[in-house]
């Protein structure tokens, strides 16, 4: 498939914040992930010599190249536009064809071998990586699916899952992705991992991912489908690292493949949309356990009352 790379090279005094209003605006033509590009990272010694420290700081968005191309063009023109005027982010966009080949190659230049709990570390399965004796790794290859563990919302999900998951218990991700979530939990003790995602192309990946991590095919399911349509059981915990409007949907429903007792874990949120996520959660009689907040993202671990 042909797709048309959309790098968004940004200047601004906030730059987390910069980062998440253009991401957003590839997120709100429903790209499932977007490649972050810093200057300010430092390569670690066990990064090897092929690793790549960007110039400039940037979003790129992959669009696909079909008849909603120009469309989405002018949308994320006519949106940057008005960043600049509402929140002072200046930025120029850059256009280049790529087919998928060459976007599963390029943006793996920058992903690196990442602790991101005291005891989980996400490393890419094309990366060397010497780990010590207690630290959990996930080994992980995204290809065009969302979900490298880098992105603040994944990083406090698997936080969450590693303080709330029961040894031997069950867990759900929906719009699994790279199969992260999954992976994670497995390799923290859950005996039944399932995943849901809407995009044949993750559920492939999820499915690679898993099997390189040498997690038995007996124990996990991957199911193409939309929330929790075919979700015929419960389970001990379940995660969701969406968006916030598609968290607030998932809420009306999601009771019903949670144990008793059991916890979801919504990510995906941002800060300004705290209030509507909370009030959802108390119209639904959910009651809030725990809160993350990271560079502008939320997370929250709530359960049915």
């Amino acid at each position: 498939m042909k797709w048309i790379e959309a790098k968004v090279i940004f200047d601004s005094s906030d730059k987390l914040l910069a980062v998440d209003l253009i991401s957003n605006l590839f997120y709100d033509l429903d790209l499932t992930g977007v490649v972050i590009e810093t200057p300010e990272v430092e390569p670690l010694e066990d990064w090897g010599g092929d690793a790549v420290i960007p110039e400039e700081y940037a979003v790129i968005g992959y669009l696909p190249c079909d008849d909603t191309l120009e469309k989405s063009r002018k949308f994320v023109e006519e949106n940057l536009s008005r960043l600049e005027k509402t929140n002072g982010i200046e930025s120029k966009i850059i256009y280049s064809d790529m087919n998928e080949e060459d976007w599963t190659q390029t943006w793996k230049t920058y992903f690196q071998p990442e602790k991101i709990t005291a005891n989980i570390v996400v490393k890419p399965t094309w990366r060397e990586y010497i780990h010590e004796h207690d630290e959990i790794v996930l080994e992980i290859d995204p290809g065009m699916a969302f979900g490298t563990g880098t992105h603040p919302t994944t990083r406090m999900c698997i936080a969450l899952i590693e303080k709330y998951l029961k040894r031997n218990g069950t867990f759900l991700d929906i719009g699994t992705g790279s199969g992260i979530l999954m992976i994670a939990a497995a390799k923290l003790g859950a005996i039944k991992v399932w995943g849901t995602d809407n995009d044949n192309v993750a559920v492939d990946t999820a499915y690679k991912n898993l099997i390189q991590n040498r997690i038995s095919e007996s124990s996990f399911k991957l199911l193409a489908a939309d929330f929790m349509d075919q979700i015929t059981e419960s389970f001990d915990l379940v995660a969701a690292n969406l968006t916030t409007k598609t968290i607030l949907i998932l809420l009306e429903n999601v009771k019903r493949v949670l144990v008793q007792d059991g916890i979801l874990i919504c990510s995906g949120i941002l800060e300004t949309d705290k209030d509507s996520v909370l009030k959802k959660m108390k119209d639904l009689d959910f009651d809030l356990i725990e809160i993350l907040v990271k560079e502008e993202w939320m997370s929250m671990a709530c359960r049915p009352m």
